[in-house]
């Protein structure tokens, strides 16, 4: 006997839970991986190395670049780079005829003023001197002096510990998702590209472009993996534009919930898409300040699963776990009734409804 059919609401209430724990269990796996050992000496590994000036990142470049060319090192690009010292303190030695790289490292003095708000107040110590009773003090660059940096490739030691990467989706699509993510894009006024390599947008699987209102996604990837980004990128464009109040917060927060969403998308679907999104969300909620990284992606959890299930309803895709039997028809879409999750039909030309419209009416 074939089970009752479920009404609408029932079948969005049932996917909406669905949801829900689709993201407390991508909560717990984010819990697990951060807590690893193996995550924590990459991260407490990674915390060593400091932000280099966009000076000395050419800097090291070019050298770098000049020793591969003469045949010293074997990797065409330098990763992570360190001072003599630091790389001892590490675990490794740089290797015997390496040459360093030449950077420029700053210089700063002492200054001290009992009225700070007066710019002319302030005056060097010297540099044994003591600031006076009531004196403020403040360090500042004073000039550069050259230093050597070793990248990691010029010595040997102890491994260097890696974090989990995120894995590319391979295969093909789901029927007609490209297709829909696409027009959801471009109902948002952005143009949807598709670029030959990740060097022609920064290294990214897929970037989305606020100013110029474009989305590009590279096309040297499986469908499956284009697609996941795709929905990724979607996120961004109805979330965290520049016009969106929400745009401001942490870069993180932003990742965390794009990625979030994009996992939904693809479960929906039948994809499967931990493999990337778990150490993806991980690695981005990492850089919270203050938060733990299950405490970020638990906090984002209302917002992710209400976006998704909007996307989810808008879409004219055959989507699993409604309960509806594959590939009944879906009834047209209204403006006061979105079209039925998991049916199949196209949604009508008449029908501009905007995804941002519902997601203003629903968050």
């Amino acid at each position: 006997m074939a089970a009752p059919r479920r009404s609408p609401d029932e079948a969005r209430a049932a996917r909406d839970a669905k949801l829900d724990e689709l993201h407390e269990q991508l909560s717990a796996q984010v819990e697990k991986l951060v807590t690893d050992d193996d995550w924590k000496r990459a991260l407490e590994f990674t915390a060593r190395f400091r932000a280099r000036s966009f000076r000395n990142t050419l800097l090291i470049f070019v050298q770098h670049l000049d020793a591969y060319e003469h045949g010293r090192l074997t990797a065409p690009e330098p990763s992570y780079v360190a001072g003599y010292k630091q790389w001892q303190t590490l675990g490794r030695q740089v290797e015997k005829g390496q040459p360093g790289y030449m950077i420029f490292a700053p210089v700063t003095g002492r200054f001290a003023s009992s009225n700070p708000a007066d710019l002319e107040s302030w005056r060097r110590l010297g540099r044994f001197e003591k600031p006076r009773p009531g004196e403020v003090t403040r360090s500042r660059m004073v000039g550069v002096r050259p230093a050597y940096v070793w990248d990691v490739s010029q010595t040997s030691g102890d491994p260097v510990p890696e974090r989990p990467s995120p894995m590319l989706l391979e295969g093909q699509a789901p029927d007609g998702l490209w297709e829909g993510l696409a027009a959801l894009v471009e109902a948002e006024g952005f143009t949807v590209l598709r670029v030959d390599h990740e060097g022609m947008i920064g290294g990214a699987n897929g970037v989305t472009d606020y100013s110029n209102r474009t989305v590009a996604v590279r096309s040297n990837m499986d469908d499956a993996a284009q697609v996941k980004t795709l929905a990724h990128e979607l996120a961004h464009v109805l979330l965290h534009g520049p016009d969106n109040p929400d745009a401001a917060r942490h870069r993180g927060v932003g990742e965390v919930e794009a990625e979030s969403i994009a996992l939904m998308i693809g479960a929906a679907h039948g994809m499967d898409t931990t493999a990337y999104t778990i150490p993806y969300v991980s690695g981005w909620a990492g850089t919270v300040k203050d938060q733990e990284p299950a405490e970020v992606v638990q906090a984002t959890g209302e917002r992710v699963r209400k976006t998704a299930g909007t996307i989810l309803d808008t879409l004219p895709t055959v989507q699993v776990g409604t309960g509806d039997p594959p590939g009944l028809a879906r009834e047209p879409a209204t403006a006061d009734r979105p079209a039925h999750p998991g049916r199949t039909a196209a949604v009508p030309a008449e029908q501009p409804r905007r995804v941002a419209d519902a997601l203003v009416r629903g968050l």
